[in-house]
Formats: structure tokens, sequence, C-alpha cells
């Protein structure tokens, strides 16, 4: 409860009970992807049995490059694969880069294909699940200012046999990451097989996805697909653009867009519409790029160039480009799952009852162990470059035993880091004469590290007698 002023002792194998010691904490790598000049840098994916079954979702059959197999492709069969036309229709701009990620999806590391070398990852209709790694590298990497184009198809559509459709494998990176599972971009995906249909855009001018430099979408195709349902109220960025008939508003989105932290998100309900008709032989494959009654090459092609930074507008907020997306960045803010996204030092997250979480089950407590104690909390985050504003916010409660006035014997360092872990400032100092009944929110402003990958980090540290517990709650880096 709050106003605790007993010791700490002995609660270390409660909270190793409770699984979050610093052994299970999440680190997040602080890599960024670097703005795309010219060109735009875009991987796709093929290291999840996206050519599985019938399926032939790739750009090119030479791998991680597709111009091995031509190096200066002007027609769609110069490339083989159901999204060489996708693909060769970027290429022959002069502004995009390609490239196929076999391998496990990585952030922060040294492959030619980490994720931090890229500005758009497409996920053409993923039939095996994400890694727990996996997924933590691909939410960072759009937390960080990536794109991230989601291309789903019908439930059911198990290629491989493995238990695992496409639905359930975008929506378990959603709901089971370490990064964000509360819906972070403000949508789920629905578990249907709609036969067939012809979405329709909806009405907005100054959309680059519908009206961009490839063209204006009024159709895209269902062949056996899905669609989302829309929570705005879980992320106000996501937006729906093209939608099933007889359907608009939060339900019935077959193309959507969203933003998460500095990045950028897509989601397209069916694999149909970007698939060429030109993939290897034996697979059973159908022209929804070229069919008459949509614009699916138009759609695919803008909503990339919007992913990779190239339009300042769209469904949803700018995320990451010339502009900056009103967002709140930090991951598992309020702590109620666990010690995920954070960094941590032993026992510091935690549902104990000694102490009182302001809002839900969690919180962060630093010190109170009336010894000589140093606690950490952490989590790295990137400011984007056009934000103009960009305000740390947090809930403090100060309890302690010190019936001192004047001297701080115990204290709170609130402090940002580069990558490389130098003290870039120290925001602000607490200490055990900021005690208090409450939590008080506290405020600072980081608006001077706009562009910059930083860590964000609370140093607690505890003197030889008399305890002070420093307890934070509801977290927030909201940017504008």
């Amino acid at each position: 409860m709050l106003g605790l002023t007993l010791p700490r002792h002995g609660l270390g194998a409660v909270l190793a009970g409770l699984g979050l010691l610093a052994a299970g904490v999440t680190v997040q790598a602080t890599a960024t992807p670097a703005a795309a000049a010219t060109p735009h840098r875009i991987l796709f994916d093929d290291g999840h049995a996206e050519e599985a079954g019938n399926a032939d979702w790739i750009v090119s059959t030479s791998k991680p490059d597709p111009l091995g197999q031509d190096s200066s492709p002007s027609a769609e069969t110069d490339w083989t694969g159901a999204l060489s036309s996708w693909g060769v229709a970027l290429q022959k701009t002069g502004d995009y880069s390609l490239k196929t990620a076999t391998s496990a999806l990585t952030y922060g590391g040294s492959s030619a294909t980490d994720l931090s070398n890229f500005d758009t990852l497409v996920l053409p209709e993923p039939n095996t699940l994400f890694t727990t790694a996996e997924k933590t590298a691909i939410m960072t990497f759009v937390k960080n200012g990536g794109g991230l184009f989601m291309i789903s198809d019908h439930t059911g559509a198990d290629r491989n046999n493995d238990g695992e459709d496409a639905v359930e494998i975008l929506n378990d990176l959603m709901t089971d990451n370490s990064v964000d599972s509360t819906d972070p971009f403000g949508f789920s995906i629905d578990s249907l097989s709609i036969s067939s249909d012809y979405p329709s855009a909806i009405s907005d001018s100054g959309s680059p996805v519908l009206h961009g430099s490839f063209g204006t979408v009024t159709k895209s195709l269902i062949a056996s697909g899905t669609t989302a349902t829309l929570k705005p109220a879980d992320n106000a960025n996501v937006k729906g653009l093209l939608y099933r008939t007889g359907y608009s508003g939060n339900t019935g989105a077959f193309f959507a867009t969203s933003t998460f932290g500095s990045g950028r998100v897509a989601f397209w309900g069916d694999s149909s519409p970007i698939d060429d008709g030109t993939g290897q032989s034996g697979n059973t494959l159908y022209d929804g790029w070229n069919d008459s009654g949509a614009t699916n090459a138009a759609l695919a092609l803008n909503a990339t160039e919007w992913l990779a930074g190239g339009s300042s507008s769209g469904g949803g907020d700018d995320g990451g480009g010339s502009t900056c997306a009103s967002a709140q960045l930090l991951g598992n803010s309020g702590f109620e799952s666990g010690s995920s996204t954070w960094t941590t030092s032993s026992g510091v997250i935690t549902n104990s009852t000694d102490e009182s979480a302001r809002t839900g089950s969690y919180y962060a407590w630093l010190d109170g162990y009336g010894s000589a104690h140093t606690d950490t909390l952490s989590q790295s985050v990137t400011v984007p470059a056009a934000c103009t504003t960009a305000t740390l916010s947090f809930y403090l409660h100060v309890d302690t035993a010190e019936t001192t006035t004047s001297t701080a014997y115990d204290t709170l360092k609130v402090q940002v880091l580069n990558s490389s872990g130098t003290v870039l400032s120290t925001l602000a100092t607490y200490s055990n004469l900021n005690a208090s009944s409450g939590y008080t929110q506290r405020s600072l402003n980081l608006a001077g590290y706009a562009g910059q990958t930083v860590t964000l980090k609370f140093t607690g540290t505890e003197g030889s007698t008399l305890q002070t517990s420093f307890v934070i709650d509801d977290t927030a880096l909201n940017v504008s």
C-alpha cells in the first residue's frame, strides 16, 4: 500500500516466483532504419513458407537480390515469381532497392537482410509463426520508423499444413510480442473466408495510397480473402481505405493503414490482388495484379511508396517522413505486460501488494531495501525527427523512512543515454525529500532529441540505512 516505510527485504523470492527477474527481460536493439535516400529499401519476406503449396509469393527466384536473375528487368517475366510484376514495377522507377529475406528476421544485427538496413518489410501471406525474437525485431523496426506491409489470406489457408494460417500468424504478431501487445496498430484480422468481392475505395482525395504517383485506386479484389475490424479507440491513426461491399466504418475493412511509434503499417486482406500469374511452374496462380475490375497494381505500389516514406500523408497520419504523427512511443507503458520492452534490474517490475499500482496491477518499484542498493529501469526509443514536441511523463510515488527535511540520502535520476550508454543529460533528480502520500505526475521535455534513438533510464540509488521507495506507473512519451 502507499505510504510503506518498512524495508523491502525478503521480496526477491516472491518476485522471482512471478517470473519478473532480469533474466526474463527482453533487451531492445537500438539501431534504427536509416533515412531512405534514393533508392527506398524494400525487404520481401520468404522465410515463412511463402512458397508453400500453390503459393509463390516471391519477386524473383534469385535471392536475396533479384538483380541476379536480370539486372535490368523491363517485363514481369524477366523475374520469376508471382510477385514479379510488383518487384519489376518498383525496380523500373530507379527509386527502389529490393531484397528477399530467406532466414529469420532480425533487427540491429549484422546480416545483409537485417531490418535495420531497410525502410519497409513486406509480409506476403506468411504461413509459419514468427518466433519470439522475430516478433520483437519486427515490432521494434516499425516502432523506430520502419514500414510494415501485412498481406493476409482467408482463414484456413494453411498452405503447409502446420496448423497456422496467415490470419492467425499476423494476429499473433500483433497480440503476443514483447514490444506492445495491447492492440498496437488498432485493428485485428477477421477469421473469415470471403469467396469473392470487389471492395471499393473510400472518398479521400488527399490519400497518397489511393491517389499516389502510381495511379488512382478505385477497387480491389477478393478471391477468397478476409477483412479487418478497426479499433480507433486503441489507435486513433487506424483508417480503412477500401471496404467489402456493404461495409464501412470499423467493420469490413479490406485495406487499412495505421501507425505505430514513428513507423507506418498497411494491411491487405487477400493475396490474390498481388498475384500476377507468372510464378514458378507447378503452382496454381491467378492474375489479380491485372484484374480488369480492380486497380490492384496502383494500390500495391502507392502503399509501398507511402510505407517507405515517399509521401507525406495518407491513411492514418504520417509515421516517418517529413511530418510528425502524434503518438505515444513507449511500449508496455503501464507495465501490465511485466518486463516486456523494459530493461530492469532484478525485481523492479512487480504486482506486489506491498506497494500499489496507480492503474492496473503492475508498476515499477525501485529501491526500498533500507540498505545500500541501486535499481534501474530503461527503454530505448526513437524520437521522430519531424516532431517539435516530445514529452516524457510518468507518475511517481516516493515513500521513505527517512526523517530529514533537508538531506537527500536516496535519489532517483531520470537520464537520457545514447546507444553506447553515454549519459547525454540528466533530466531530473528526485529524492526522499519528495516523499508524499500518493502519485504525482512528472513531465520532462525531450524535444531536443528529435531524430535520435536514445535510452530513457531511471536509476534509483539508496543509502545504507532507512528505506526509500521510488514507485513509477503510467509512463508515456508523447510526440507531435
